[in-house]
């Protein structure tokens, strides 16, 4: 939660508190303009550099507006995600529709309605596209040439990907079958705070696009270097340097030109780095249970925000209006039956009663989207804090009758021979 966030909401917590109860997420709408003035600054060097924001990071249409504003488009991976987006105005080439294991209805709605960059995950579905477009796009997966991290895997055991010995059998199949433009993208890594990997993600693809070129006689419109910028979650976390990052990229993209007579646009498809640190859950502490460790029990759970339970991942814990001096060690959890229903484990905090407001940090991305209703909880509301002061509701709290309306439905049955079938056999 970037220092500028918190100056903004503590102050007013008190009164978004009383107004819309807790819990919920809230999002700092100057902070997201903030990040994505500074991508657009650091490589105002490469002509078309654009920003996809990863809608997975946060599917809400007041978010996305904003992405719109700011000229970026949108990295959808599902049916859903090209319908937000679309939503907000984004269309065509806007749109970047990166999927794996897709139907063949799901490239149909990304090539429908003004259609979308298709970005094919393997060299099999060129023949399993509706037409083939225009502009085409591979993923590319280069094995063992490159590392990746803990959170996404390593890529030669990840299921991403068009393999390196695949790559230039990939665009001479899209070639022939009539595609006339070319973009080239990976993603390798996630919540990467080392600048230098994701400047040789960028000559990687460079690399291979001379590569390409050389055998087939093609040029590339655009390089994806994906997203996976990460940012600091820990308080001591040395912050990406965005700046050095894009300088090297920018050499890197100005060398190739000065090679092979053009440059590509760069594009990147950053989610977390946009709105991760600009997003926090706000949350009241309603228990406090003392056996063999201390317990906090909040409003919120699990539902609310996944990755500590699921990744084990940081998200630090501020207790707006307790100065750090005296501190308390204690678990912070949810209501959820699951023990790994944890927001933080053996946390030294200021002590914390019950009525008390707990601020869970930098869940901008991958907080309410990774939501689900196990147990039969229900996500919490989404509040924008917009530039101008206000505060404003973007998505409703989930109630119960959300959980049980796919349980309203025409009754439907199949009656099969299985009880003659069966008989058949016993005769």
């Amino acid at each position: 939660m970037s220092d500028a966030f918190e100056i903004r909401l503590y102050p007013l917590l008190k009164e978004i508190v009383a107004h819309f109860g807790t819990p919920f997420h809230i999002y700092d709408e100057a902070g997201i303009r903030s990040t994505g003035h500074r991508l657009k600054r650091c490589f105002c060097g490469i002509p078309g550099f654009r920003e996809y924001y990863a809608v997975k990071a946060l599917p809400n249409p007041a978010i996305l507006a904003i992405m719109a504003d700011m000229g970026f488009g949108f990295d959808c991976s599902s049916v859903a995600e090209l319908v937000l987006s679309r939503r907000v105005g984004g269309s065509g080439e806007d749109l970047m529709f990166t999927s794996n294991n897709t139907t063949h209805q799901e490239f149909a709605m990304a090539m429908a309605d003004g259609g979308s960059i298709v970005n094919l995950d393997d060299i099999s579905l060129v023949d399993k596209l509706p037409a083939i477009p225009d502009l085409i796009c591979f993923r590319y997966n280069p094995g063992e040439r490159r590392s990746g991290n803990a959170i996404i895997g390593t890529p030669v055991e990840a299921k991403y990907g068009v393999s390196h010995e695949q790559l230039i059998e990939a665009y001479r199949t899209a070639r022939d079958r009539g595609a006339r433009r070319f973009g080239l993208h990976t993603m390798l890594a996630s919540n990467e705070r080392d600048h230098t990997y994701m400047v040789q993600t960028a000559a990687m693809l460079l690399e291979q696009a001379e590569r390409i070129s050389t055998a087939l006689g093609i040029r590339f419109e655009f390089i994806n270097i994906g997203g996976g910028l990460g940012i600091p979650y820990r308080p001591a976390d040395t912050p990406l340097d965005v700046e050095a990052m894009a300088q090297a990229i920018t050499d890197a993209f100005h060398a190739f030109s000065r090679r092979n007579g053009y440059m590509p646009k760069l594009y990147m498809e950053s989610g977390r780095f946009m709105t991760g640190p600009h997003g926090a859950l706000v949350a009241t502490a309603i228990n406090r249970k003392e056996i063999y460790r201390t317990y906090v029990g909040l409003d919120a759970c699990m539902s609310a925000l996944m990755r500590p339970g699921m990744y084990n991942a940081y998200h630090h814990v501020t207790i707006p209006g307790k100065a750090v001096g005296a501190t308390q060690v204690v678990d912070v959890v949810g209501s959820l039956c699951e023990n790994n229903d944890k927001f933080a484990v053996q946390r030294p905090l200021p002590p914390i009663a019950e009525g008390d407001l707990v601020v869970i940090h930098d869940t901008g991305a991958h907080g309410h989207a990774m939501g689900f209703n196990y147990n039969g909880k229900l996500r919490p509301k989404e509040l924008l804090l917009k530039a101008d002061g206000t505060v404003e509701l973007i998505r409703r709290e989930e109630r119960l009758e959300d959980y049980f309306a796919t349980l309203s439905f025409t009754p439907d049955a199949l009656h099969t021979r299985m009880r003659s079938t069966t008989c058949q056999l016993a005769n």
